[in-house]
This record gives C-alpha cells, sequence and structure tokens, in this order.
C-alpha cells in the first residue's frame, strides 16, 4: 500500500534515542528537530520526566529546555517517539525453533557448532565374504562409506564392527583388522612397527572351528579436507583366509552363526 517517507521495514522498529552529557544548565541540544516536547520522552536518572509549560521540559526545534537545571552527576536520555529507526534486526533470543525455515541452516552456517556431529553416514553390510589366500589383506566388499567434510578443521569418526574368522575349521585362528582412507593404511590408526610384528587397528583369537569373532573399531580422523572421502575395511588371517558375516564353520544348522558388519562416519565439527 502507499507510504509517505521512508519504506517501512519488513517486521521490526526501534525508536532513535540520545544520551546527554549533563552539567548545571536547563538548555541541551537536540539531535533532531521536533516540533513540540510530546514528540520525545525525557529520563532523568532513570525516571520520565513529564512534558509541557510548567511542567518538567519543553522543546522545539533541536532546543530543549529544562524546569530545573541538571547536575553533572545526572544521566539524562530521550527517546525520539517520532523517528521509528527501521531494521530487521530482532532482539536477542526472541527467535524460536518454529521461526526458522527448514532448509535455512546449513553446514557452513553452523561452523561454530564445535565438537558437534555435522553429518552421519551409515552402511551395514548383511552378506558374506570370503578371501582365500593366507597371509592376504582383503578389502570387504560392500561395506565402504563416503563422506564429504565441510570443512578442512572436521574429524571424521570411524566406527563399526567386522564379524568374521581365520577360514580354518581344526585349530586356534587370528582375525586382524585396518581402517583406510581412500585405499590407503591411516597410519595414525595402526599400531606401532616394532620389528616384524603385524601393524593392525585391533585383532581377535578364537579356537573352535565352529567360533567366529566381532571386531569393533572406533578411531577419530583428521583428513584435513573438504574433498570426497571413502573409508573401508580390510582383514586378514594368519595361515588360512578369511571369512566375514560368519564362522569358520559353516555348516546349515543353528549352531554356525551368521551376522551382519557395519561402519557409521561422522563429521565432527572441529
Amino acid at each position: 500500500m502507499p507510504y509517505i517517507g521512508n519504506q517501512p521495514a519488513e517486521q521490526f522498529t526501534s525508536f532513535a534515542t540520545q544520551e546527554f552529557s549533563t552539567s548545571a544548565t536547563t538548555s541541551y541540544t537536540l539531535d533532531h528537530a521536533v516540533t513540540n516536547e510530546n514528540e520525545i520522552a525525557l529520563f532523568v536518572n532513570n525516571v520520565r520526566q513529564q512534558p509541557g509549560s510548567g511542567k518538567a521540559y519543553t522543546a522545539t526545534g533541536t532546543a530543549l529546555t529544562l524546569s530545573a537545571a541538571t547536575a553533572s552527576t545526572d544521566t539524562m536520555y530521550c527517546v525520539f517517539l517520532g523517528r521509528a529507526l527501521q531494521t530487521v534486526n530482532p532482539a536477542t533470543n526472541s527467535i524460536s525453533t518454529a521461526m526458522i525455515s527448514d532448509n535455512a541452516v546449513t553446514a557452513a552456517k553452523i561452523s561454530a557448532s564445535l565438537g558437534k556431529v555435522l553429518q552421519v553416514v551409515s552402511t551395514t553390510k548383511t552378506d558374506t565374504f570370503a578371501g582365500s589366500t593366507e597371509d592376504t589383506w582383503y578389502t570387504i566388499t560392500g561395506l565402504t562409506a563416503a563422506i564429504t567434510p565441510s570443512s578442512t578443521s572436521s574429524k571424521i569418526l570411524v566406527t563399526g564392527h567386522v564379524m568374521g574368522s581365520e577360514e580354518n575349521t581344526s585349530s586356534d585362528r587370528r582375525f586382524y583388522l585396518k581402517i583406510q582412507r581412500g585405499g590407503s593404511d591411516i597410519s595414525s590408526a595402526l599400531g606401532d612397527s616394532a620389528s616384524s610384528r603385524l601393524q593392525v587397528h585391533t585383532s581377535g583369537f578364537s579356537s573352535g572351528g565352529a567360533n567366529a569373532l566381532t571386531l569393533p573399531f572406533n578411531f577419530l580422523d583428521s583428513p584435513s579436507s573438504t574433498s570426497a572421502l571413502t573409508y573401508s575395511i580390510q582383514v586378514r588371517g594368519d595361515t588360512n583366509g578369511v571369512v566375514v558375516n560368519q564362522a569358520a564353520t559353516d555348516s546349515d544348522n543353528d549352531t554356525y552363526p551368521r551376522a551382519v558388519s557395519t561402519i557409521t562416519v561422522m563429521e565432527i565439527g572441529a
């Protein structure tokens, strides 16, 4: 609709104010001209004064005249009732979650959300996997998770578990696990390389043909990247191959389990 003067603000308005440096005087100068004293609200020591001739103050143009002199220790300010300042800045703590559009908050806008989960990607593998060569690392197919960090300062929490075993039906079996990023080992997710010892993230041991192992893994990675990252899991046995999501012996009866393996990656605000 038509209007006179400045275009009104869309939602919020506030009033212009002026603070005075007081002294022993009855005369002050206003920042904005007024028609009369009724266009301002005057406060002395936080007490509102009564406007009008013969009362606390009068005003015309930029001249403000008090009926009694102030002291230098007084505080005085006025509110220009006829000068609404146009702004769309709401008051602090006045916005509720219901007032925010669903798509208004992005990862970039919540970069100050330090230590909070920004995104989650998870994969569950339900079918079995096998590798038949001894002392060989196998990347488990169907058990990867890809994530694109929103900031180079973000951390990636990699967590999950693998159920499986060394492919050996008669004696003790060992089951080893590593975490990889982009098809390469994450060196900080491995144990130290003392002499000829095997570097792994975690491992398990069992005896007996029907047994299966569940190896949990948990690692906080610092990739320093905003490119797409793919995390995967490698496993190997000792003197035999490996099986995943089943026991070393996999006969068709309820003595031998089938299970799932999972991997979850979470971007954590740095």
